[in-house]
């Protein structure tokens, strides 16, 4: 009886998007996944991949890398928390070794944090970027890594900037629920976002139709400040919207890593998702939450 082969694709980092990326590459590839977790590797299998144990923190686990040969590597996994340079991009590349041979295509989900802040204006792929703090040096470092490995090795290199990803289950309700407060009007900043299941959707359209040494804005087509969306969703799941407040007062309540997320203010353009024949299926959040609150009126009249 005669097997038909399939390409090897490993997934590094596979978190929510990697679950959602799954069943869209089970019937055309064999699946690695690769998770720090022992406790997630029966979940991983029993999703159709096989899990393999590695640390990107622990050079030396990583050894079982080279014996897989991926022909596509889907690199999701954030950088570590301290320093500029990403040392987990740096060690997973260091451990492809001979398998380098057998690479294709490297496909890098990094942030479009990478941009810093634009003060509200338009931004596209070719803009400046004006990196400041060292969470944003580090995956700036992560992009250099991997297009400048991929030149040297003639792989194709795939960068995808993602803002803030959304989802059901990825709401800010319980952000909502402490009344953590937002940004008065006058000082508030412009976000973006992108839909889990459509930035799974745009990874897998990037194995056949991604140019080479590409970066794309993986975002929907809307940008609103950041307030405004919390208003939104608010107003969805009928939870009081946060309360405004200066900067200056802000900064006595949030974190200093909300708060930098709030001082950076830029709008991003998506033109090259339309080069790749992508169709977004929630091409805005306000698309998805009114999707979500004629789902929650249907379910409250059941």
């Amino acid at each position: 009886m005669r097997f038909k082969y399939k390409p090897r694709i490993l997934i590094v980092g596979c978190g929510d998007v990697g679950l959602r990326l799954i069943p869209l590459l089970r019937q055309r590839f064999k699946i690695y996944a690769l998770t720090s977790s022992q406790e997630r590797l029966e979940e991983l299998r029993a999703r159709g991949t096989c899990p393999i144990y590695g640390n990107l923190d622990e050079p030396e686990s990583l050894i079982r890398i080279a014996a897989i040969a991926p022909e596509i590597i889907v690199h999701l996994a954030p950088p570590q928390n301290m320093g500029a340079e990403d040392l987990r991009t740096r060690h997973l590349l260091a451990a492809l070794g001979p398998a380098s041979r057998s690479l294709q295509r490297f496909v890098y989900i990094s942030t479009t944090g990478v941009y810093g802040d634009h003060q509200g204006a338009w931004v596209t792929e070719t803009s400046p970027l004006k990196t400041l703090s060292d969470r944003a040096m580090r995956r700036v470092s992560a992009e250099q890594q991997v297009r400048a490995w991929a030149v040297s090795h003639q792989v194709r290199a795939h960068i995808l900037r993602v803002p803030g990803i959304y989802a059901f289950e990825r709401l800010p309700i319980e952000r909502l629920q402490k009344g953590t407060p937002a940004l008065r009007e006058e000082e508030d900043v412009y976000t973006s976002h992108i839909h889990a299941d459509d930035l799974a959707r745009l990874i897998w359209v990037h194995l056949y139709r991604g140019k080479n040494q590409r970066v794309v804005n993986a975002c929907d087509n809307q940008s609103m400040p950041m307030a405004d969306y919390f208003d939104q969703v608010a107003d969805v799941f009928e939870l009081p919207r946060p309360p405004r407040l200066t900067r200056t007062e802000l900064t006595q309540q949030v974190s200093p890593m909300m708060l930098s997320f709030m001082s950076e203010s830029r709008r991003l353009k998506n033109q090259r998702l339309q080069e790749l024949r992508f169709h977004l299926q929630y091409p805005t959040v306000s698309d998805f939450l009114a999707f979500t609150s004629s789902y929650l009126l249907n379910s409250r009249s059941d």
